[in-house]
């Protein structure tokens, strides 16, 4: 009985084993902003707590309602970036919000309105995944925690419709759901007024050895 449940146990991992088939990084020290699609305002700073050189990518205004605190999604993401299966993380840092704070990684991104995204959100204490399907966002699984101010890390690990979300190395939530089936882009996300900084967007792309 071990025996075929360890010969089991060898197929499951032979079915799911995977390799890079491409990694990205961004430090945002030198991008081509024409490569990323901008909703609201953001922008490069220089930052002196940077963690990788001194240059970050920053959520800094609603464009969507008055005077920047309207609602809404703001959203920087690269669409030519073919993300399906893979492993996305950024370094993530809360400045401010009155109405909403915080922010995430979007992934398989086919546009605005359809797309993945894992939000950490300082004012509820909690991350959550959402999908986003023609422009409607709906909650998919949260987990409730604390985070102390400055600079934290989020990843996210998507193999098939199984998606696993780490803060700080730390395992958070796993979820499965297969709504959204395509290859998209890669991209951040915040909401509302959240004002958030972002550095070093790492992405592996994997190739499914099956």
């Amino acid at each position: 009985m071990l025996r075929k449940v360890f010969v089991l146990c060898l197929f499951v991992i032979s079915i799911y084993a995977t390799e890079v088939k491409e990694n990205l990084y961004f430090d945002f020290e030198n991008i081509n902003q024409s490569d990323w699609i901008k909703v609201s305002k953001w922008e490069i700073q220089k930052v002196k707590d940077a963690p990788s050189g001194d240059k970050v990518v920053s959520m800094v205004k609603n464009t969507k309602g008055f005077f920047g605190f309207g609602g809404g999604f703001n959203l920087f993401f690269n669409k030519n970036i073919d993300f399906y299966d893979g492993e996305i993380s950024v370094e993530f840092k809360a400045n401010s919000g009155m109405l909403d704070q915080g922010g995430g990684l979007m992934w398989r991104v086919k546009d605005k309105d359809n797309y993945y995204v894992a939000r950490f959100n300082p004012l509820e204490d909690s991350l959550t995944f959402y999908k986003v399907t023609d422009g409607n966002r709906v909650a998919l699984k949260s987990f409730s925690l604390t985070l102390s101010k400055g600079w934290h890390c989020m990843k996210i690990v998507q193999v098939g419709k199984h998606f696993t979300g780490y803060l700080d190395g730390r395992k958070i939530l796993q979820k499965d759901d297969d709504s959204i089936r395509y290859s998209g882009g890669v991209g951040l996300w915040t909401k509302a007024d959240a004002k958030t900084s972002f550095d070093n967007l790492d992405i592996k792309i994997f190739r499914l050895k099956r």
